[in-house]
């Protein structure tokens, strides 16, 4: 794992997944780039941002932005890595919803879930 792999400096990018709130999408949970704050939607959402953002940078290590998770994954090793204390805030907000954003997320969202 490159030095790079993870910057604590680095703010996130958002209080949710970049691309799902440009296109009006929704996603489950979310994730962070360790290398550069990028907040993308996790595998189990619909439009997997943050395994797309790993594929398009090579930035290979997330941390869970979810309030109580502090676990970090590396995409090349697909496994758990150490991890330090990344730069605020280290989760979304508590109030969002989950799925969220609160108003994009469909009736039927469990029918549309990856597992």
């Amino acid at each position: 794992m490159s030095d790079t792999a993870i910057r604590p400096d680095v703010p996130p990018s958002g209080t949710g997944c970049e691309e799902c709130l440009a296109a009006g999408g929704w996603w489950f949970h979310l994730r962070r780039c360790a290398a550069c704050g990028h907040i993308g939607c996790c595998d189990t959402s619909p439009s997997q941002h943050a395994t797309a953002h790993w594929k398009q940078t090579g930035h290979p290590v997330i941390r869970s932005f979810e309030p109580g998770e502090s676990w970090f994954y590396n995409f090349e090793t697909e496994d758990g890595v150490p991890g330090v204390h990344l730069a605020p805030p280290q989760h979304r907000p508590g109030e969002q919803p989950v799925p969220g954003p609160e108003g994009a997320v469909p009736a039927d969202w469990r029918q549309h879930l990856h597992t």
